[in-house]
């Protein structure tokens, strides 16, 4: 089975990366692919070998983290890998490990894929298992742990801070322009919250950049 990859990055869809090991391409699908745009230096992509009766699947990540946390969901009922690389896409590790911790619902529920039914069996099945992982209790009051509520345009870029300038780095290198990313910006400020991940904030950019 292959626990990691190392190699170029020649390719980058909305669902996946082809990563170039020694002139072999390899179709990677990621939690977020546009995390990996422009980067022309080799990367690590740590793997989950996924194989079913008709395809042989390759579900990357950045860190160790991502990927044990990846193979916990699968192990709960109702969770395939598709709706696990929603959920890393939806939140950072440290916010979903920590709101299985606390049995807080609302925030899982807000998660891509995942009902009431399945964010209870998430905390049945993974709060004792998660109970080795460390967490940021930055991360964590940031996270949704705490009520989700809309923000200004000013405070949500505050709040947003980093994640919005990764994804503001990662839109640019796929060719979009700072007028055309200011304007994206001002139309999802409003609806913001200081949860927001790199992952979401390019994937609803890139929803508001295609309605032009």
């Amino acid at each position: 089975m292959i626990d990691f990859l190392r190699g170029l990055i020649s390719h980058v869809e909305s669902e996946y990366v082809v990563l170039d090991v020694r002139d072999v391409g390899y179709r990677v699908f990621t939690p977020n692919p546009y995390a990996f745009a422009g980067k022309e230096e080799a990367v690590t992509i740590y793997i989950h070998h996924h194989v079913r009766e008709d395809a042989i699947l390759l579900y990357g990540f950045e860190s160790r983290e991502e990927q044990t946390l990846f193979r916990k969901l699968l192990e709960v009922s109702g969770i395939g890998p598709r709706v696990a690389l929603g959920i890393l896409a939806g939140g950072r590790p440290d916010a979903v490990i920590g709101a299985i911790q606390q049995e807080n619902i609302a925030f899982l529920t807000r998660l891509p894929g995942i009902g009431k039914k399945t964010a209870q069996r998430m905390i049945l099945d993974l709060k004792d298992k998660l109970a080795g992982f460390a967490t940021d209790a930055g991360l964590l009051a940031a996270a949704g742990l705490a009520p989700h509520q809309p923000v200004s345009a000013a405070s949500a870029q505050q709040g947003a801070g980093t994640a919005w300038e990764e994804a503001r780095d990662g839109l640019s290198a796929l060719g979009y322009t700072a007028a055309e990313l200011d304007k994206a910006w001002n139309a999802l400020a409003p609806s913001v919250t200081a949860d927001e991940t790199v992952d979401s904030l390019m994937k609803r950019a890139l929803q508001q950049l295609f309605k032009g």
